[in-house]
């Protein structure tokens, strides 16, 4: 694996040495180059956790993929590039049933740099852009909102807050064990597979914008998010891969079939609440 080719694929030109600076522009670089997806569940590429696999799609393919591969190909760079960083285990919430996710659910990056340590992820989506200070407490605005960690039995929450000192929604929690990826081999056949994995359920691509918002395809549509504002747009089938690949750069191998469908916990949710509604009635 070539540090240059991939350094060339995110389109970063700064320093190499391992120092914040260098931190920071890498992760954002990653971000707003390599998409968040879900494609190749959909186009019939199996997803192996192999790293020579990992840089062969992300790098000379120039595709995305979710968080064990973005953040385990991730952790590969940073530490050819001499950073001290080990892979933590979270589990998500789900935005759809408010539910987390179960063990090794996502994949998050944990980086020391002398006595301070900072929480990265080039695999989540719609997240914080730059490192985070692994400071409980601490609110820390980015352009995605202010983000504020917490701690409480060993356990660490990411929380999300739309104004200094609100309430914030959680994101997702992990703990500070050190994971390899062969560990999330499961869970990445897991959100493969099952119908409870918005990546089986739904087939999306996604990207940051420059300037603030986020461009978004899922099913048939192309979603757009930007001052909180959202606007749809419907695509034909026909569409959807010359948008994939002009739009996200992003070109398959196969023949994507589109999906948008509810998962297995947001169906039961809603017809428990179909139920609880016909019983008062």
């Amino acid at each position: 694996m070539d540090v240059g080719a991939y350094l060339s694929r995110i389109g970063y030109q700064g320093p190499k040495e391992p120092t914040l600076e260098t931190l920071r522009g890498l992760h954002r670089r990653h971000l707003f180059s390599v998409p968040f997806e879900s494609l190749s569940v959909h186009c019939g590429e199996p997803i192996t956790l192999a790293l020579p696999l990992l840089y062969d799609k992300i790098v000379r393919r120039r595709r995305g993929g979710f968080c064990y591969e973005n953040n385990g190909l991730f952790l590969w760079l940073l530490r050819a590039l001499g950073f001290c960083v080990v892979g933590l285990a979270g589990r998500v919430r789900n935005r759809f049933t408010g539910r987390l996710g179960p063990p090794r659910d996502h994949l998050v990056l944990l980086v020391q740099l002398g006595s301070q340590r900072f929480l990265c992820d080039v695999g989540f989506g719609d997240g914080f852009l730059e490192p985070l200070w692994l400071e409980p407490g601490l609110e820390q605005p980015q352009e995605g909102g202010i983000f504020r960690l917490s701690l409480a039995g060993g356990v660490w929450v990411l929380e999300r807050l739309q104004a200094p000192g609100e309430e914030g929604q959680l994101l997702y929690s992990f703990t500070l064990e050190e994971r390899e990826l062969e560990d999330f081999a499961a869970m990445c056949c897991y959100h493969q597979q099952a119908p409870s994995s918005i990546f089986a359920c739904k087939s999306f691509c996604s990207l940051p914008q420059p300037g603030g918002g986020r461009l978004t395809y899922m099913g048939w549509r192309l979603i757009a998010t930007r001052g909180g504002e959202r606007t749809e747009t419907p695509l034909q089938p026909h569409e959807i891969p010359t948008l994939l690949q002009h739009t996200f750069g992003a070109q398959l191998s196969g023949t994507l079939v589109p999906k948008d469908q509810a998962s297995s916990r947001l169906r039961a949710q809603l017809c428990r609440a179909g139920a609880s509604r016909g019983a008062r009635g």
